[in-house]
Order: structure tokens, then C-alpha cells, then sequence
């Protein structure tokens, strides 16, 4: 046999969503599984909403991902003279008509039938080539359309059951049944790997494939669906599904490779974090599950909190930015070791490098309060002379608490908010070796400066 060829195909109508990034991603580990062709083709007869750039935004999340293909891109757009032969191969056969048929006028005249869709109104009608007409498949009256799917086992589809269905607009633009159908057997596509949303269209491609004389069927697997929490179609309205949010929110293209991984598919041995060379040796499409698939944002987060950690530390200044390495200083591991995304880097350690630090003010309400003001005279006398380590800044503050009743994580509270602007961050005493002495008196004063005109007001 020879090496399968698959094919990703997206319409660039909006940005390069999470589900089919898992379909490029499960074509991609197939075709370099198996020694295969990996193909990206641009579905974009759409012509009223393609744009370029999503076309280029598509490509390069893509890469982003690591997800490189072997041949095109292809564009459809570049390939209408094959749709348009075809599209009079199949009328010449028999297998196609054309239509002038209003969607009011098939509305109207199927109003009381107990199925719906077209009616076949002008299969026998001999209508030219015009404005406004469409072209339309002449589906079987009878038979049945059998395929079998590596995922969901045998599927069967009565014929009677398609309406005879559009393959080329009004507009002269093919629909995406005949484009598929003339595509992949011109591509000599040998498995088809999709999301199951796209199921119902399968049947309708295989009788086009037929008709246009390509007997043979091939492979498919329809990848599980993506849902949120309520168990429903991933959408907008679970967060973020575009490819540009993760990356721009500082996911790693690494760790979300690995977690798209796992949509449907998973190791042997179980494994959450596993290379993608161990990906490649072990999928097989006979191993991906038939149940739809939770995209868990949470689990996202702690696998792309790994995959930071397992950085080493100069990779980890080169992903954050050039700004990290000139602020952060000895606080680099301690950061890292706390941060799930990229983009929670600057906003962990943006005290540093501020004039005056951004005080969230739910984080000084709950930390300003009684014994404030002493613990922080307390620390403004003990830090004017102490040694600017972070071993004596914690007995220091340590001690300071023990003189008001307080437990380290009390006495220090209020200085780290007065310091840094908030109730949480980078481990408090290395942040404050970094800052330097003066820094963090003048900001301690400060603090201890609002207070007292909280207290006069």
C-alpha cells in the first residue's frame, strides 16, 4: 500500500479555533506516524467571508504549534476550473440540474410535506445557465451509502433521505461537498480525519465521489467533539477557543500541543505530560475515543504550568521578554515556579520596576488592619539597619510578628501589600533583597503615610 495522505482543511472565515487546531494536530501525528503526506489546504470559496488574514493567521498558529505540513497550502480559490468540469460532468451524466428555484418559492411549496427540504421541483425541468441559479446533486431515490469510520464502526445512510443538495451557489462558487469530493481525489487523499460535527456531510461527499467515477472510498475518523463544562458544543461562551488567545496569554505552543493531545486520545501508560516524540511513536487513530471530549481549562493551566518549570531558567527569560532579565534578578526560579501562563510573568514582578507600586485596593482593605500601623513601624525601624538578606528579613519580620501576637504570614501581609501592591506574588523577603533597601523603606513609608490620613479622615 502506498503511504497515506491526509489533509487538513479549514475555511478561513475567523481565527484558527481550538477544535480544529486538534483536527490538524491528530491529521499531523497520523501522516508522521505512518510516514505519510501531510497536506494543508485553504477551503476559502467562501468568497463574502474569507480574509487574507486569517488565511496568514491560520498558517502561522499553525507553525506556532509546531504543526509543519508537507504540501501547499492549497487554495480553493485557485482551483475553480476543476469544480466548474466537474460540475458539467455530473449535469451531462444526469447526476446534477440546475435550479432557479427562490428560497421563498421551496418554502411555500413544502409548507405541508412531512419532510423537509427541496423537492426536486426542477429535476426534470431543463433550466440555463444564469443569474440566480444554482447547481444541484440528483441524490439516489433508493439504495443506501455505506462507509465504516476507524472511530464509530459502520455507518449506513438512506439514500432517500438526502435532498438533492447544492454543489455550486448562485454566486458560480462550489459548495463545500463538491469542492471536498473533487479535492481529495485529486489530492489522492487516502484518509479523512475530522471532527464529528462534519459526519452528517459524509454520505453526500461519497455519492459525489462516485459519480465523478472514484469507486474507492477513504478511511475516515471523526474526531469526538469538543465540549465546555455544561457538556455543550465548545463556544465562545466557555472562554477562549481562538489559537491567538493561548498563545498571546502566554501558553506555551508545547504544552498546548500536549493537551490538545489529549482530547480524545491518550498514552498507554497514562501519562498527562508526554513528549511529542512519544506521541508520534504511540497514535493510532483505532485509539481515539468515541465520547466527546471536556476541554478542562484547568487542566490546561497545571500542564502548562509544568512545562514552564521544566524550562531551563534562560529559556524562561527568553520566552518572557528581554524586560525580565534586566528586573527579576534572583527572583527568576521563584517565579517560575509559580506562574502557569507567560503572561502572569509581568504582572507577578511588575513592582519591581515601577516608580510606585499598583495597589489593589481589596488586597489593602484586607491587610491594613489593626496591628497595621505598628507592624509597619516595626519593619521600618528593624529594616533600616538590618542586613539585606533574605534569611534576616524573614527572622526579622518573624520577630516583628511575635511582638503583636501575629504568625509570620500576618506580620507579613501588610508590608508585602505597602511593598508590592498585593496579597500575593514571589516569596516576599528575595523580593525585597531585589528591590533593594531604599526602594522598599520609601514604600513602606508610603504605605504607613496612608494610613495615618485614613485614620485623621
Amino acid at each position: 500500500m502506498s503511504a497515506p495522505r491526509v489533509r487538513f482543511a479549514p475555511s478561513p472565515t475567523g481565527f484558527l479555533h481550538v477544535g480544529g487546531a486538534r483536527t490538524a494536530l491528530f491529521n499531523w501525528l497520523f501522516a508522521r506516524h505512518t510516514g505519510g503526506t501531510f497536506i494543508l489546504r485553504i477551503e476559502d470559496t467562501d468568497v463574502e467571508r474569507t480574509r487574507e488574514e486569517w488565511v496568514d493567521g491560520i498558517q502561522s498558529t499553525l507553525r506556532w504549534l509546531g504543526l509543519d505540513w508537507d504540501e501547499g497550502p492549497v487554495r480553493q480559490s485557485q482551483r475553480a476550473a476543476l469544480y466548474v468540469e466537474a460540475a458539467e460532468r455530473l449535469i451531462e451524466a444526469g447526476h446534477a440540474y440546475r435550479c432557479d428555484c427562490t428560497p421563498e418559492q421551496i418554502k411555500e411549496r413544502t409548507k405541508d410535506n412531512d419532510v423537509p427540504g427541496y423537492d426536486g421541483y426542477c429535476r426534470e425541468r431543463r433550466v440555463p445557465a444564469g443569474d440566480n441559479v444554482v447547481v444541484r446533486f440528483r441524490s439516489p431515490d433508493e439504495g443506501t451509502t455505506t462507509f465504516t469510520d476507524v472511530i464509530r464502526g459502520e455507518i449506513t445512510v438512506d439514500n432517500a433521505t438526502l435532498e438533492d443538495f447544492v454543489i455550486v451557489r448562485s454566486t458560480g462558487h462550489p459548495t463545500f461537498y463538491l469542492a471536498n469530493a473533487v479535492d481529495d481525489i485529486d489530492m489522492g487523499i487516502t484518509h479523512v480525519i475530522r471532527g464529528e460535527d462534519l459526519l452528517p456531510s459524509t454520505g453526500r461527499v461519497l455519492l459525489l465521489r462516485n459519480e465523478l467515477g472514484a469507486n474507492d472510498q477513504p478511511v475516515f475518523a471523526h474526531l469526538p467533539l469538543l465540549v465546555g463544562r455544561d457538556r455543550q458544543k465548545l463556544s465562545k461562551r466557555h472562554g477562549d477557543i481562538a489559537l491567538e488567545d493561548y498563545r498571546d496569554k502566554g501558553y506555551l505552543p508545547e504544552a498546548l500541543r500536549n493537551y490538545l493531545v489529549l482530547l480524545g486520545w491518550a498514552p498507554r501508560d497514562g501519562r498527562e505530560i508526554v513528549p511529542i516524540d512519544d506521541v508520534v511513536s504511540e497514535f493510532r487513530l483505532e485509539d481515539v475515543t468515541r465520547a466527546a471530549a471536556f476541554f478542562d481549562h484547568d487542566k490546561l493551566d497545571h500542564i502548562n504550568g509544568e512545562y514552564i518549570r521544566a524550562l531551563s531558567e534562560d529559556e524562561f527569560l527568553r520566552r518572557t521578554g528581554a524586560w525580565a532579565a534586566d528586573h527579576m534578578g534572583s527572583l527568576v526560579p521563584l517565579v517560575q515556579e509559580r506562574v502557569k501562563t507567560l503572561a502572569e510573568v509581568p504582572g507577578m514582578v511588575d513592582f519591581l520596576f515601577l516608580d510606585a507600586p499598583v495597589i489593589d485596593e481589596r488586597s489593602w482593605q484586607k491587610a491594613m488592619k489593626p496591628p497595621a500601623v505598628a507592624v509597619l513601624d516595626d519593619a521600618l525601624a528593624e529594616y533600616e539597619t538590618c542586613d539585606w538578606q533574605a534569611e534576616a528579613l524573614h527572622d526579622i519580620t518573624l520577630q516583628v510578628g511575635d511582638r503583636h501576637g501575629l504568625k509570620l504570614a500576618k506580620a507579613q501581609a501588610p508590608i508585602r501589600v505597602a511593598v508590592t501592591g498585593r496579597s500575593v506574588g514571589p516569596p516576599l523577603f528575595e523580593s525585597l533583597v531585589v528591590l533593594g533597601r531604599e526602594r522598599v523603606l520609601d514604600r513602606l513609608r508610603a504605605a504607613r503615610a496612608r494610613l495615618a490620613g485614613e485614620e485623621g479622615g
